[in-house]
């Protein structure tokens, strides 16, 4: 059974709470919740591949923020694990 990530900085830990915002900047300007999307701004659909921790505002991986139960992968790693046809 599959059970949610626990989301958290890599570094300090933090645990992003509801009203946390983060801004797509130089991008767009959207203001929006991170982990709501994955990491993809609503407004222009880029996909942040680091995310600033608004406690200790280091910069990270937006994947390491995804902490899986101790057995369990990631979305990405199980499809890394797929083995792709061959035209």
């Amino acid at each position: 059974m599959r059970k949610d990530p626990e989301i958290y900085c890599p570094e300090c830990r933090y645990r992003p709470r509801p009203e946390d915002r983060w801004q797509c900047v130089p991008s767009c300007g959207t203001t929006w919740h991170t982990f709501w999307t994955g990491g993809v701004c609503p407004g222009c659909g880029y996909r942040w591949t680091t995310t600033q921790c608004p406690a200790c505002s280091e910069l990270s991986p937006h994947q390491d923020w995804y902490h899986y139960p101790e057995g369990e992968r990631s979305f990405e790693e199980l499809n890394e694990a797929v083995p792709q046809a061959e035209d």
